[in-house]
């Protein structure tokens, strides 16, 4: 995910230059930052409010009163008073309010009005608010395919690439010598181009739990995807494109590699003109273990539109899971020979938790539910995290045996795990209620954050079906919120949706397109509290709050890069809202 060696030396290199340029004057230095903060001080959802849902903006500055007005009319649709002011210790703010206007049901077209602060960008209140935006959300996974050529027209651009790593991979690193086995196809993992197995896991999992929760919500939206997979969906067309690939990272063993990688991250160029050699990374216990649960998941969410491939998902995904229950001893793969990312440091034994879930879950194999309920009792009393991501996914296996629908279950332990998820859920909403942003993530600040707010509403919507609270909902749309525009900097952190979104993100197709607008639909990584970017150094060392760092700038890539795993989160925290446009 972030650069490292030679290339990454070569990228803070130019970074510090620019970085060098700015510290001219102070106001120049902190160019980059301060324009965030001064395009609006009215800060709220961009994308729009749901009519039965909570809706509030916050306000940076002194005000008492504030209007909502429709569009074009400039007609009040409603008028209240700001609650306030309230400090945010992370920002440095001492005089923010929030302005509540959740009583308004009204559909429409609206902006925030606020004496002697300003107006907000305009929104909607609709049932169907998110659908648009979830388009090129959700598109930007398909956008992400490695091995084909891509192509999608959004803003008058049109992105595209030619079919790319068509060579891969080789075995040099696995001890098959200098020979290929087919490993084309899958996702680029983030802002480089390399396939890795554990943040698949995170990632397909997630999007395979919101097809399950929420597909009814998604097939009610066409998405223009190239017909891969006559007869899927549209969703589960684009995640048997990851399986598709997945498939060949298993070795004959049973086991399953880390990655497909070169040795080094690439320079900013196109996918197609990255040609360099790449290589299957070596086998460990998390990959093996994420690799048994995807596939399992793959078997039966696929298993009504293709029985024989779900049939090979299942073969697969059972010989990874019988190798795990020989091997007792965990492994982490090997990596010294590659200086790319490496997502081998995960939690193994919280894979092998979320394997077991998944292989119980489409199987109801006895054994399987032995196993996870075993492992589980192991986490007691703290059965799920309210901040979790690839390093940990026993979230996801928690998460399938609440809601599954198998009997046989061990009931103290099933009320516990709900038990512990609904007390996570509280603790979530009392951050957000604490929050002036709504940030259910409260004062925790680091590399990919942004993530991990969009992921906390998949613990809220988990909460919500096991015990039904407007609170649980509330507080995940105000996680969304947060990300689309009701933030410090008043902007989106998606590019091409919403107000102000990125426009340098750290990622080789929109450094290497020649295009000004980036690829769109990606969420960026966000405020990272701390960090070696260049940026945030100097950012830092001038005494600043950590958390207002964000620098829209490519050779950001500790705030400003992409990655699958909050994408897919994102994904799932919107999967949930989309609704039907209101009649006419």
């Amino acid at each position: 995910m972030w650069p490292s060696g030679s290339l990454r030396f070569e990228i803070l290199s130019r970074a510090m230059i620019k970085t060098a340029a700015r510290l001219c004057t102070l106001g120049i230095l902190f160019s980059s930052f301060a324009l965030y903060a001064a395009d609006s001080d009215v800060r709220l959802n961009s994308l729009g409010f749901l009519p039965d849902k909570d809706k509030r903006a916050t306000i940076n500055g002194e005000c008492t009163t504030f209007m909502v007005c429709r569009v074009p009319a400039g007609t009040v649709a409603f008028s209240g008073t700001v609650t306030g002011p309230f400090a945010d210790s992370q920002t440095g703010e001492n005089q923010l309010r929030i302005a509540d206007f959740s009583r308004l049901t009204e559909t429409g077209t609206f902006y925030l009005d606020v004496p002697s602060v300003g107006k907000s960008s305009n929104f909607v209140i609709r049932p169907d608010a998110y659908n648009s935006a979830f388009i090129p959300v959700f598109k930007a996974m398909y956008l992400w395919r490695c091995g084909t050529g891509v192509s999608a027209t959004y803003g008058g651009n049109t992105f595209a690439h030619a079919a790319c790593h068509m060579q891969d991979a080789w075995l040099d690193q696995v001890g098959g010598g200098h020979n290929q086995i087919k490993a084309t196809g899958g996702w680029h993992d983030a802002g480089d181009y390399n396939k890795y197995t554990v943040n698949a896991g995170i990632t397909v999992g997630m999007m395979f739990m919101a097809w399950q929760q929420f597909q009814e919500n998604i097939k009610s939206i066409t998405y223009g995807l190239p017909k891969t997979a006559p007869g899927y969906p549209e969703f589960l067309e684009e995640l048997k494109w990851e399986t598709d690939w997945l498939l060949s990272m298993q070795s004959p063993d049973g086991q399953v590699y880390d990655k497909v990688s070169e040795i080094s991250f690439s320079a900013f160029v196109l996918p197609e003109s990255n040609t360099v050699e790449r290589y299957f990374a070596p086998a460990g216990t998390t990959e093996t273990a994420a690799f048994a649960a995807m596939m399992a998941m793959a078997a039966r969410n696929f298993r009504p539109y293709n029985a024989a491939y779900a049939a090979t998902c299942l073969k697969a995904a059972k010989a990874a899971y019988d190798y795990l229950a020989s091997h007792d001893a965990n492994k982490t793969a090997d990596l010294t020979a590659f200086k790319t990312g490496n997502y081998a440091r995960s939690n193994a034994n919280a894979g092998r938790l979320w394997a077991a879930a998944e292989m119980w879950e489409t199987t109801g194999d006895p054994s399987c539910l032995a196993d996870f309920e075993t492992r589980a009792g192991v986490y007691s009393p703290d059965y799920t995290d309210i901040d979790f991501d690839w390093a940990n996914v026993k979230n996801l296996g928690m998460f399938t045996y609440v809601t599954s629908g198998r009997t046989g279950k061990n009931a103290a332990l099933l009320d516990a795990i709900r038990k512990n998820i609904v007390a996570g859920a509280n603790n979530i909403v009392k951050t957000r209620n604490a929050n002036p942003y709504g940030r259910p993530l409260g004062s925790r600040y680091y590399w990919g954050c942004n993530g991990s707010v969009a992921r906390q509403a998949m613990l809220l919507q988990i909460a919500d079906r096991i015990s039904a609270n407007a609170d649980y909902l509330n507080t995940a749309l105000d996680a969304i919120g947060y990300l689309f525009g009701r933030n410090m900097h008043n902007r989106s952190y998606v590019t091409g949706v919403g107000i102000n979104p990125p426009m340098k993100p750290h990622d080789r197709r929109s450094g290497a397109d020649g295009i000004a607008d980036p690829w769109p639909g990606y969420l960026v990584g966000g405020s990272p509290g701390m960090g070696s970017d260049p940026y945030l150094k100097a950012h830092t060392a001038a005494g600043l709050p950590a958390a207002t760092y964000w620098a829209d700038e490519q050779e950001s890539y500790s705030s400003n890069e992409i990655a699958i795993n909050w994408q897919g989160a994102l994904i799932y925290a919107m999967a949930g809202f989309l609704g039907r446009a209101p009649a006419r």
